[in-house]
């Protein structure tokens, strides 16, 4: 299903967020700017799989154009603005900038996942039944 496939992705991202979060607190910028680089391509890689087949096909099927998948776009473009000015706090080695705004993106990014696993993944798994394989198989080929 959607939910099977995208869910885990939620918690493979956060992973990579903690370590970079702990390697940064630790002032461990060599091992931080390492992790904080897999947690940035991760995340903006399942933003693309969201954003460019499942936003859509959900979109085409419910004929919801204004609703979750608008919110969820807006909250992509709050966590990539935080995500510019985390980089830009790793590379100026910035602990106090860095941490702060690791709290508010990780708060945003909770209560962003919670949404989309516990309403527009189980949506999307209810519209999508029958092209759930394709869908996911699309979503696969992103990361290729």
């Amino acid at each position: 299903s959607i939910s099977a496939f995208l869910t885990p992705d939620h918690q493979h991202c956060d992973s990579l967020f903690a370590a970079a979060e702990a390697a940064a607190g630790k002032g461990d910028w060599h091992t931080a700017k390492e992790a904080w680089a897999r947690f940035e391509e991760a995340l903006r890689h399942h933003f693309s799989m969201e954003e460019g087949v499942l936003f859509p096909a959900f979109e085409a099927r419910t004929g919801m154009t204004q609703g979750p998948t608008q919110m969820m776009r807006m909250e992509h473009r709050q966590m990539s603005d935080l995500l510019n000015q985390l980089a830009d706090a790793v590379v100026r080695q910035d602990s106090d900038a860095f941490l702060g705004d690791c709290e508010t993106l990780l708060i945003i990014m909770q209560q962003h996942n919670m949404k989309e696993e516990q309403m527009l993944y189980l949506m999307a798994d209810q519209v999508l039944a029958g092209e759930a394989d394709s869908l996911v198989g699309r979503m696969r080929a992103i990361s290729e």
